[in-house]
């Protein structure tokens, strides 16, 4: 069957959701499914949708980037406006275009910005904002911006990763950490950028920063963390609902390889195990 390739960007949030990839019966709805059920229904056969992340359960995204083959009888749809309204209410296409065939959503991504919002008033948490945010009360934003400085770079952050995923190393890069200066009244927003990250390296990441930021730990903290490699001195995961994938920088596969210097991504887990490789497949 002749297709045409769609280039897709999602938004969701992750409230309701398992996180980007298919789970077993009984795991949960996710990002994918919903995409592909909705896909199938205009198309009149499955279509396999790749992502370019693999979002955890609870975890939102304002830029999840995906790719799907349809077939070419059907390239006239207005296929953005029918996909929204028939995908759940949760999530929606911010932008879709036709693609040549050799574009992958996963190539293509070249880094990611993501962003853990807290919250910091004890005497009350607005009821609009208990899905997207950590109640964590007052820190320390001094000794935390001092701690985040520690993670910026080309390290191993073996313990920062948790239980999961089979990589080949834990040498990742975070290329930034910042907090924005226009954040909600009771709130601050961490922004973590970098090419790619382990399982759960940037929930493990702010879980530590707010530990320095109570006090019970500091800029040295982090620097014998990295060195040990220990996930198991490190402080608990912070929780789903306060991180969002936020934005992705988007290049070609030739960008890629003139700053990897090879022909590889660098290895990536929660861009791992998508689900194939795409295209129209019979029912």
């Amino acid at each position: 069957m002749e297709t045409v390739r769609l280039k897709l960007v999602l938004a969701y949030q992750g409230t309701n959701f398992s996180g980007w990839q298919y789970q077993p019966e009984g795991y949960g709805r996710s990002v994918q499914a919903c995409l592909e059920a909705a896909l199938a229904t205009l198309a009149g056969c499955h279509v396999r949708a790749n992502g370019a992340s693999r979002t955890d359960a609870g975890v939102h995204a304002l830029m999840q980037l995906a790719h799907a083959d349809v077939p070419a009888t059907k390239r006239h749809l207005p296929w953005q406006r029918a996909l929204n309204a028939i995908l759940p209410k949760d999530m929606t296409v911010v932008s879709l275009e036709e693609v040549d065939a050799s574009f992958q959503a996963r190539n293509a991504a070249m880094g990611k910005i993501y962003t853990y919002t807290l919250w910091h008033e004890n005497a009350y948490l607005l009821p609009q904002r208990r899905p997207f945010v950590w109640a964590v009360g007052p820190l320390d934003f001094a000794a935390m911006e001092a701690a985040a400085a520690v993670f910026v770079g080309r390290h191993d952050f073996a313990a920062f990763q948790n239980a999961g995923t089979i990589v080949n190393d834990t040498i990742r890069t975070v290329e930034a950490i910042t907090r924005r200066r226009d954040a909600l009244p009771g709130e601050s927003v961490w922004e973590i950028s970098g090419p790619g990250f382990l399982k759960q390296m940037v929930r493990n990441i702010m879980g530590c920063l707010v530990t320095v930021g109570r006090g019970k730990a500091n800029a040295d903290s982090v620097r014998l963390l990295l060195t040990t490699g220990n996930r198991a001195l490190a402080p608990a995961t912070a929780p789903a609902q306060g991180l969002c994938l936020e934005r992705m920088e988007i290049g070609s596969c030739e960008r890629q390889r003139h700053q990897t210097g090879d022909d590889s991504l660098e290895h990536d887990p929660d861009q791992e195990g998508l689900g194939g490789a795409g295209g129209v497949e019979p029912h």
